[in-house]
């Protein structure tokens, strides 16, 4: 059955999708934020649920390390996360938890002030980790915590394409561009995709685009391609309070039809090699 609606809430018409000539592994797909509370969580959740419904073998990676909350917006309560992996004896395989449409979801741990400030060796540990970790996956969503720091940066510029969410709010704004001048510095990344969240109608999604496009082109060596916009939907705060995705929820509202075209644009292209597999091992030659 199709649990997705026809696709709305588009700007870009690029496409972005997977090669049939792609390195080995999964395909790599980092979400991030300049601030928190802009619905990077949320569209990481959805996104992840809705690739799944299109037949992709998806794991959603909840990489806000100590803070995760992904298992809260789908109503999963895991036994165990990396904190365990770290300090116990579990692997990266015993800790996965089934979740809807047959979605994998890895913790990062929540509460959990260690998992937030890894020494050199445990980041080690849990990189080794991960490169024993080789679920046949066709896309791994990373969930990353917000801002700017070490466990950030490293996910994304081990992921091979990058998601950032921002809102039209201006402190949002600010930020995600903060986030991108250092990705743009560091040469990261030659290119992001952005998705503009709760706007209030194109014409303001189009307008929080802009000003981020014309900032980036102007001081920065980074191309911003926008991925879509989500408008302000209140059948998604219903869903978060009920600890459910809006995408199963409510298949039909504005908000799953916007990421619905998200992910149609994710899967109907082609994609330069660059963004392929190896995310376990770039980042072990990050981290390590």
């Amino acid at each position: 059955m199709k649990l997705w609606p026809p696709r709305a809430g588009r700007i870009y018409r690029g496409s972005i999708a997977k090669s049939e000539n792609m390195p080995y592994g999964p395909r790599a797909i980092a979400v991030a934020s300049g601030k928190g509370g802009v619905g990077k969580t949320s569209l990481s959740v959805n996104l992840a649920l809705c690739l799944a419904g299109m037949g992709l073998k998806v794991t959603l990676f909840d990489a806000d390390l100590g803070l995760a909350n992904a298992e809260v917006m789908l109503g999963l309560t895991p036994r165990f996360s990396l904190y365990e992996v770290l300090y116990g004896d579990k692997t990266i395989d015993e800790i996965i938890v089934p979740g809807p449409l047959g979605i994998n979801v890895i913790s990062g741990g929540s509460g959990c002030l260690e998992m937030a400030n890894l020494d050199h060796a445990r980041r080690q540990w849990l990189l080794k980790m991960f490169d024993r970790f080789s679920a046949p996956d066709d896309v791994l969503i990373i969930d990353n915590g917000a801002g700017i720091n070490k466990n950030v940066l490293g996910f994304l510029a081990a992921a091979g394409e990058v998601i950032i969410v921002v809102t039209p709010d201006p402190t949002s704004l600010t930020d995600a561009y903060a986030l991108i001048k250092v990705l743009a510095n560091y040469k990261v990344h030659s290119e992001v995709y952005l998705v503009v969240n709760r706007a209030a109608g194109r014409q303001e999604a189009m307008r929080t685009l802009s000003k981020i496009q014309a900032v980036a082109g102007r001081f920065l060596e980074i191309k911003i391609n926008s991925l879509g916009w989500i408008p302000e939907d209140k059948q998604v705060a219903q869903a978060i309070k009920r600890q459910q995705p809006f995408f199963t929820a409510s298949p039909s509202s504005a908000a799953s039809r916007s990421v619905a075209g998200m992910a149609e644009l994710l899967t109907g292209g082609t994609r330069s090699a660059a963004a392929g597999g190896g995310f376990w091992s770039k980042l072990m030659g990050l981290f390590c």
